[in-house]
């Protein structure tokens, strides 16, 4: 008898040690790199850390085929620029799924069970360039995959940002609603979600209420209860994050569907663009996150499992930094695969390096920098300021990694980065004679001065020639 409680406590333990491996996925995006890596080293990085699940922006049938027969769950994304021919014709929409989806469900093949049509389709940014299109093209989109045999198996959600609810006037979980320019919509989505057995997609980021809110208390947006508590309705929250998805727990009980399914989309934090934006605050959020997620424990008004996908997996270099300068620096692995922080993917606390990407193809140890020979300075702010509009300055921004560099090491970051985004072209470390080429390494304490990676993939294009908003073009103004 004891023999046997010993087998079903193990038995008990292997379950549980099953449902967190279960709970936790990542975020991939393939398509804001300048430099990719091979699907095949990605999947092979995200087996050997124990990662089973991969949300996906886009469903590029090279790197789908690349999960045939990996055990990791896949969610397909559809691209907000694909919601409008999905909505206005069928056809599309059938196309759509036999290539990019049925394609791939054979024996042995890609273990797909969600596809999500758009990608926060529903941003007050938008200016509600995707409201009336978004649900049709979902409702077309499931309703092909249904017609092609799958409709059990394989369900359509959307990403939502959590910026579609809110509290009005209130700032507890209980106010929440749907936000009212969009609420009859909504109301519509939730419902139809519902009625198809799919979950609710959101998108919470603690520190994006922490990067848009001075006034934002800091602990709030961590785990580890040192924030002074908010109080609801005889409920104590004391991090943002529950009482975040709790006031989507109270939109969905205002619109009829207390029990639909909710899955976190993407929860994470920056290591660099912004003084908030670090590797010691990320970790801070991460071992919160991942023991309350190994802990099923849930929320106050939805305990219990829950899923969630990380954001995200990689750095990209080639996303947009309107919103600001960290949307660059998401990854938990930088670039090329290499990890940034100590962490434990199970939630155990038993923190250590992750695994880093192997069979990762480098340039040569070179890098361009200043010429410390040059004397005449006044053509250094407009070549730094060309090569920041078209590579990634981000760390020089004030509180960011590279913010402790000397006026050189900011010239010969930006001509850096420059020249390894363009592959180490000879053309790309000239700047009118203010660069020269070392083979030291000119990477200073938190400051990395990377080498960059031989692309898997075809370049999208030189980023726009937008000036990258840096503490440094100040001090330059002054030549």
């Amino acid at each position: 008898m004891a023999r046997a409680m010993v087998l079903l406590w193990a038995c008990s333990l292997l379950l549980v040690s099953a449902n967190v491996a279960e709970a936790i996925g990542v975020n991939w995006g393939n398509t804001l790199s300048s430099h990719n890596l091979l699907p095949s080293v990605v999947v092979r990085l995200l087996k050997d850390n124990g990662i089973d699940k991969v949300k996906l922006f886009d469903s590029d049938p090279w790197i789908v085929k690349a999960f045939a027969g990996a055990s990791i769950e896949v969610m397909l994304g559809v691209p907000n620029s694909d919601l409008k021919r999905l909505s206005d014709d069928y056809g599309q929409a059938q196309d759509w799924v036999k290539h990019n989806l049925t394609k791939h469900l054979y024996q042995g093949g890609v273990d797909i069970k969600f596809v999500a049509v758009g990608n926060e389709p529903f941003l007050k940014s938008y200016n509600g360039s995707y409201l009336h299109i978004t649900l049709p093209a979902m409702k077309n989109v499931q309703k092909a995959i249904n017609e092609a045999g799958h409709g059990d198996t394989v369900k359509v959600t959307t990403p939502l940002n959590a910026d579609v609810y809110e509290s009005a006037g209130s700032t507890v979980p209980s106010a929440g609603d749907f936000r009212s320019d969009i609420r009859s919509l909504m109301v519509e989505m939730v419902r139809w979600l519902d009625s198809n057995n799919a979950p609710f997609l959101v998108n919470i980021y603690p520190y994006l209420s922490l990067y848009q809110n001075p006034d934002f208390p800091v602990d709030f947006a961590f785990f580890d209860g040192n924030a002074k508590p908010l109080q609801d309705k005889g409920i104590t929250y004391t991090n943002m994050f529950d009482a975040n998805l709790d006031t989507l727990v109270w939109s969905l009980r205002k619109a009829g569907v207390p029990k639909l399914d909710i899955i976190v989309g993407e929860a994470g934090w920056p290591t660099d663009g912004d003084k908030d934006a670090n590797v010691k605050y990320a970790k801070r959020f991460y071992d919160g996150f991942l023991k309350k997620i190994a802990s099923n424990e849930g929320t106050p008004l939805r305990p219990g499992h829950m899923e969630a996908y990380l954001f995200g997996l990689l750095d990209e270099d080639m996303k947009s930094v309107a919103p600001g300068n960290f949307e660059r620096h998401w990854g938990i692995f930088r670039f090329d695969g290499q990890p940034k922080f100590e962490m434990d993917f199970t939630g155990k606390g038993n923190d250590k390096m992750p695994v880093a990407a192997k069979d990762v193809q480098y340039l040569a140890k070179r890098w361009c920098v200043f010429n410390k020979d040059v004397k005449n300075m006044s053509l250094v702010a407009p070549n730094m300021n060309y090569a920041c509009s078209a590579a990634d300055c981000t760390p020089l921004g004030y509180g960011s990694s590279c913010n402790n560099l000397d006026m050189y090491g900011n010239i010969s970051y930006a001509f850096n980065m420059y020249y390894q985004m363009n592959d180490q072209s000879a053309e790309a470390c000239v700047f009118q004679g203010l660069a020269t080429l070392d083979i030291n390494n000119p990477s200073n304490g938190t400051c990395v001065f990377p080498i960059q990676i031989q692309s898997a993939g075809t370049r999208l294009g030189t980023v726009s020639r937008v000036s990258v908003v840096v503490s440094l073009l100040v001090f330059l103004a002054l030549f």
